[in-house]
């Protein structure tokens, strides 16, 4: 049996980052290159070999949830749900009685409730285990984020959580539009949401050394291609895209920012945090996206890599690059946004998703900041410092995770 595959396009995009609480905000400053990292102000750091993320700046939860409901909400939570609410606005998208079956949500995390988690350890070591919240456990589990986005939106149909590390949001898109390709669904809230500035997660993060520990100049701190990289820069926040079968777009009329056309997963099988020597998963996985959306590598115009500012990463996914799209890898504009929001972990691949989705919405490409002295074993066109005017047809996104989880996401001007 043939299954029909149907086409699926963004209708809309929600964002809560360290750049901005919108879209917009977050759009503007991606391209003017401004920087989202500063010390950190969610709890005492002082202990702690890096000291500075890129924090969600004057978030209130409440300009989407009543207060009973934020208080019963991780903050991580708080975000998904929240930026699911923006998108769906964006998209004019009404759940109702007559469409709930059909609308679904995968949200992704790394990491989940782990704020509630450290804050209940106390209470139960300072006050013991009768002190401890009933709410801890929903408050602190992964899923949790796609579920209560769906108890605040109504949509009854397909609902998960993809758990992958750093690949989590684009496993999340990536899932969702296989699930609306293939007809289970008509549309999807989908993307990433994470919230691990907190004291046990820089504790951890610190200890394997992959944190940037440019704590007298955070600014300039998250400086992926860079020679003078030290490591990540952590940062929170959520990315939600709405995807939707593209004649149910049109037939409601909605604006289409895009179309998503690609989808490839590897796993580098190789290692807990390092990547396969030369990146070879991630090739994998850029190649197995492009075949999944029937182009050639030389369509592709932008990257928007995965790029975190380690001294591991960034070497081995240029190499990834160079592997699959060959002498075009010079050609392509590729940039790292996390150099300016941090590396949000399961989030990231929903805000990097947007950017990419925005790239070709409206032909602009946002730049790497802080790249003044290449790695010479990076040396392709990474926009250095300034945003770019150009015609971006295709944009790819890139997300790798511990574990050697690989993802990549194509999206398509639509026409």
């Amino acid at each position: 049996m043939t299954i029909e595959l149907k086409r699926v396009v963004v209708t809309g995009l929600g964002a809560i980052t360290p750049l901005g609480n919108t879209v917009a905000e977050y759009w503007e400053g991606l391209i003017s290159g401004r920087n989202g990292i500063a010390p950190i102000t969610l709890f005492d750091a002082s202990q702690h070999d890096s000291q500075i993320a890129g924090e969600v700046k004057g978030f209130d939860p409440l300009t989407y949830l009543d207060r009973k409901e934020a208080k019963r909400m991780d903050r991580f939570a708080q975000f998904g749900v929240s930026a699911s609410k923006q998108a769906l606005a964006d998209a004019e998208f009404v759940i109702n009685d007559l469409n709930a079956e059909q609308v679904g949500v995968v949200i992704g995390t790394g990491i989940g409730g782990l704020k509630v988690m450290e804050e209940q350890q106390e209470i139960y070591l300072n006050r013991g285990p009768d002190r401890c919240s009933p709410f801890m456990v929903p408050m602190m589990i992964a899923n949790m984020a796609a579920g209560l986005t769906a108890i605040q939106t109504g949509a009854k149909g397909p609902n998960n959580c993809t758990v992958t590390a750093c690949a989590a949001g684009s496993n999340a898109i990536g899932d969702a539009f296989r699930l609306v390709q293939r007809g289970y669904a008509q549309a999807m809230i989908c993307g990433g949401t994470e919230a691990a500035v907190t004291p046990l997660s820089f504790a951890g993060f610190c200890s394997c050394r992959a944190m940037s520990t440019r704590n007298d100049d955070p600014a300039h701190a998250s400086r992926p291609f860079d020679i003078g990289r030290d490591g990540f820069v952590m940062g929170e926040g959520s990315g939600i895209l709405i995807l939707e079968e593209l004649d149910h777009a049109l037939s409601r009329g909605a604006k289409i920012y895009a179309e998503i056309i690609g989808y490839g997963m590897t796993c580098d099988a190789y290692h807990m945090t390092n990547i396969a020597p030369g990146g070879e998963g991630a090739a994998r996985a850029m190649s197995l996206c492009l075949k999944d959306a029937g182009v050639t590598p030389e369509q592709v115009s932008y990257i928007n890599a995965h790029g975190t500012s380690t001294p591991v990463n960034d070497p081995n996914e240029t190499a990834a690059i160079k592997t699959v799209f060959g002498d075009h890898a010079h050609r392509l504009t590729v940039s790292s946004t996390k150099s300016m929001t941090g590396h949000l972990l399961g989030g990231s691949g929903g805000i990097e998703a947007v950017a990419s989705v925005m790239a070709v919405a409206h032909d602009r490409v946002p730049p790497t900041i802080n790249l003044v002295n290449p790695d010479p074993a990076c040396d392709l066109d990474y926009v250095p410092n300034q945003s770019r005017a150009q015609t971006v047809e295709l944009a790819m996104s890139n997300s790798f995770g511990f574990g050697g989880h690989n993802v990549t996401l194509l999206f398509k001007k639509y026409r």
